[in-house]
């Protein structure tokens, strides 16, 4: 494994939180992904080195990988780890569009009622696009 992916992985989970543990290191490691700051070729910790950083049961880290794999983004090879696969942008499609806007509905719900304006929202959706934008 290369340090420098080390480096890069330095995800925090919390045990506590409604989300499930593997759901909280996918939606860690697929902006990264995404982003490019992870590209085709290099290797992710091991389920069991990733598991014991985070101090998890290895099983959770599977499952993560599993869900990333099944989306192309990984290659996962028994004793061999994880590889970040070259992915091409799949193409779009009504289902996509239709739960991107329910679950972007549910978040804007959740921080308008946790006190952000509706300009903070406008601001930082629009600062994340321009920040994968620049990674793409």
């Amino acid at each position: 494994m290369r340090r420098a992916t080390r480096d890069i992985l330095l995800i925090k989970i919390d045990l506590a939180a409604a989300v499930p543990a593997y759901r909280q290191i996918v939606d860690a490691i697929r902006p990264l992904l995404v982003g490019g700051a992870l590209s085709a070729g290099q290797k992710l910790p091991t389920v069991r080195h990733l598991a014991l950083d985070l101090g998890i049961h290895h099983n959770t880290v599977a499952e993560a990988y599993r869900i990333l794999a099944d989306e192309g983004w990984l290659a996962l090879g028994r004793r061999r780890g994880a590889t970040v696969l070259a992915r091409k942008p799949p193409t779009q499609n009504i289902e996509v569009q239709k739960r991107f806007a329910r679950r972007l509905r549910e978040l804007v719900a959740e921080v308008r009622a946790a006190g952000l304006t509706s300009e903070r929202v406008r601001l930082e959706l629009a600062a994340c696009e321009e920040d994968f934008a620049k990674r793409s």
